[in-house]
């Protein structure tokens, strides 16, 4: 353990003199502090590899002082990123208290963005918000972040296999594409190699195997390619350096994919580099025009990355020449600033701005960038799908456009005026009805391209649609069409909702939220936004929905009132007469016809449930009399005031004064027809009730209907269970 101790003091020796010789500015006792505050705060833990833990963020912050060097707080933190999260003694308030608040926010960033792609699909996007979130406050947070994860996938052999293949896929779909946005080129390539290496070892072992086995073949062609390039720039007394390499193995597999070649037919697998010594960009061109003396251009490959950057802030001249034997080869042309910007991005930017007084604009760029990602994802639908939506952008190839005033405008490629009109501005994308591409009206699912000029079109009675999601290419143009959509029905949702309370109220209704939702599912609507919203399109007609709804409500009423009153009917008046007899044995009724006393029936001898009463004309009684007529029985309703029988009647009509009088009157006045009991109510200006009666027969129960019939208002005059036969 003590030479393991000696190993890593002497490695903060060895991170010190990296500090002095690559920071323009470095607190050797902060530094110092801080390892030492680590130290103890790790000193019971060990990795995978059985090293003690320390030497991990030891060697985060020598990735930081030497390959992306930033400045001494981010030292300070890559040696504390991993204490407040390992370690439970320890607090942000703590970190706060030692070192200060502007190291704690960094510290705490890096705490809060451990596993992004732990948990589920909800999750995974909120620990992305808030790694994106924590770069807004300082964007050293993503610069440790990055040199941990890098780190982390130079070691991943001494993971568990399940652990090694998310860290990977997470390094290549979110850590190797925020590195190349925030210009960090060499650092992008380590991390998708390592990544590539460990997602799809057998095709990166056989493209390291098949590249290594030309090594000299290609070295050898490197060197025939450089020499009348280099007797070129020598002769023009341009100092300059000049080197060849192969491609990155994961960007020949993309190469290969992308082609849909094999690696033998990939014939573009390395690029000649010429790094300037000059502060003057305009030399890069006259470099340009020497090469096109010496080797062949090869048409529409010239790209100028220095008169327009990349979004990343990336510069350089790329053309592509015929070289010897026939080989197409990249060459790219920079200045030493524009090499270290390409290569350290954001770092580079940090380290020409140390010194100057106020803010660097361009590293402004970079967070300004997470902002609007950020801002656009508003609502919780949209914050699901924002690793998605961020990514789309990350690596697609851009195009160049143009306002009609000149203005340059970068959007990725397969871009339409709907995506250039919400990079003016939402409001002009809002209202975008029409586009002129080059002078020359266009439909606005145009695809654009590098060079176009555009100008939008607006009018005031335009608004999104859904269909502009299926063309649409930059986040910023989905977001906000989501957003006005997602208002959009907002606003029907609230109108439907409007709609039916006042509806509601001209008929003197008023519901409960359970009731309304009992309504609704009755009526075959999901929830209550569902049904609002349909009232807010017009898509259901209220008044007919009450009507049925009333209908419904009736009916079951009736079959409620009609269920009591055959149990009171049935158990009125004594014992059924079987075949004349009074037997005293089980009986039920049938449900398929409902029988109640007064109806001709018949009985069916059953196994286990007695004799079930029908109604005499019953189509299951008919069926199974001619395959049994052994089992039925006749039947006698038990006769009761002085041999009268109970019947029900529902009654309907218009509601006026006296109603319930006319009524009993007409009822009472025929034959003294005693009634055994009414029910009436009244719900808008309309009356509906049951009536109980004794009638002598058939006969005398048709003159009581008619008579009821003739009161005005009433509509309908029904014997309770007619819908039974």
């Amino acid at each position: 353990m003590a030479l393991q101790e000696t190993a890593i003091h002497s490695g903060l020796i060895e991170l010190l003199e990296i500090c002095k010789r690559n920071l323009q500015a470095c607190d050797v006792q902060l530094i110092k502090k801080a390892y030492e505050y680590a130290a103890i705060a790790h000193s019971e833990e060990s990795r995978q590899s059985n090293e003690p833990y320390l030497t991990h963020p030891l060697a985060v912050a020598k990735i930081l002082a030497e390959e992306i060097p930033f400045d001494d707080v981010s030292i300070v933190c890559a040696l504390l990123h991993d204490v407040v999260e390992n370690n439970k003694d320890y607090t942000i308030d703590s970190i706060k208290k030692a070192f200060g608040l502007e190291i704690s926010i960094i510290v705490d960033g890096l705490t809060k963005v451990q596993n992004i792609f732990k948990g589920s699909e909800i999750d995974q996007a909120e620990n992305y918000r808030k790694l994106l979130m924590s770069i807004t406050k300082d964007v050293r947070v993503i610069i440790v972040k990055f040199a941990d994860r890098l780190h982390n996938m130079r070691t991943l052999e001494f993971l568990p296999p399940d652990k090694r293949k998310r860290i990977a896929q997470e390094t290549m779909e979110i850590y190797a594409p925020l590195a190349h946005r925030f210009g960090l080129g060499k650092l992008k390539w380590e991390l998708e190699d390592l990544a590539f290496k460990e997602l799809n070892r057998q095709s990166y072992e056989d493209l390291k195997r098949k590249i290594n086995a030309k090594r000299d073949e290609r070295e050898n062609y490197i060197r025939e390619f450089i020499n009348p390039m280099i007797n070129k720039l020598k002769e023009y007394k341009i100092e300059f350096e000049i080197s060849g390499r192969a491609k990155h193995l994961y960007s020949i597999y993309r190469k290969m994919i992308k082609r849909n070649k094999p690696f033998e037919e990939i014939f573009d697998l390395f690029a000649v580099r010429i790094i300037i010594f000059s502060e003057d960009p305009n030399d890069c061109y006259l470099v340009f025009g020497l090469i096109n003396s010496s080797y062949s251009p090869v048409p529409d490959r010239f790209k100028d990355y220095i008169a327009i950057p990349k979004a990343n802030n990336y510069q350089s001249l790329h053309t592509t020449v015929i070289g010897p034997e026939g080989k197409p080869v990249e060459v790219q042309i920079r200045t030493y600033k524009m090499h270290e910007i390409a290569e350290q991005g954001v770092a580079a930017h940090w380290r020409y701005k140390e010194g100057k007084v106020g803010g660097d604009q361009t590293i402004d760029q970079y967070v300004n960038w997470i902002k609007d990602i950020l801002d656009s994802a508003g609502g919780d639908e949209i914050r699901k799908n924002i690793i998605e939506s961020f990514k789309m952008n990350l690596y697609t190839d851009e195009i160049y456009v143009f306002t009609p005033n000149g203005e340059l405008k970068r959007l990725p490629s397969n871009s339409t005026p709907i995506d250039f009109a919400f990079s003016v501005h939402s409001k002009v994308g809002f209202h975008c009805i029409g586009a002129k591409v080059n002078q020359r009206m266009v439909p606005i699912d145009t695809v654009l391209h590098s060079g176009d000029q555009v100008e939008i079109i607006v009018s005031k009675n335009q608004h999104p649609n859904r269909n502009w999601l299926k063309f649409v290419q930059t986040h910023k143009a989905k977001q906000e069409i989501k957003k006005w959509l997602n208002k959009e029905e907002e606003e029907i949702v609230n109108e439907g909702k409007d709609i039916w309370e006042k509806k509601l109220k001209k008929l003197k209704l008023s519901f409960s939220h359970e009731e309304l939702l009992k309504f609704i599912h009755e009526q075959n609507y999901e929830n209550t936004r569902q049904f609002f919203r349909l009232i807010g399109l017009n898509r259901i007609d209220l008044d007919e929905l009450m009507r049925l709804s009333t209908e419904k409500e009736k009916k079951a009423k009736e079959q409620i009132g009609f269920a009591d009153f055959a149990d009171y009917a049935r158990a009125t008046g004594g014992s059924l007469l079987i075949d004349g007899d009074k037997v005293e044995m089980a009986t039920s009724y049938a449900k398929c016809c409902s029988p109640i006393p007064g109806d001709p029936a018949v009985g069916y001898i059953t196994l286990g449930e007695g004799v079930k009463i029908h109604r005499k004309n019953c189509k299951t009684l008919i069926e199974i009399s001619k395959r049994e007529p052994e089992k039925t029985v006749t039947i006698q309703w038990p006769q009761t005031e002085n041999s009268s029988f109970i019947v029900g009647l529902q009654v309907f009509g218009e509601d006026s004064p006296g109603i319930l009088n006319e009524i009993s009157h007409s009822i009472v006045s025929y034959r003294n027809t005693n009634i055994k009991g009414i029910s009436i109510n009244v719900e808008d200006s309309f009356f509906s009730g049951t009536v109980s009666l004794y009638v002598k027969d058939l006969e005398h129960l048709s003159r009581i209907i008619e008579r009821l019939k003739k009161i005005k208002g009433m509509a309908t005059v029904t014997r309770l269970g007619t819908d039974h036969e």
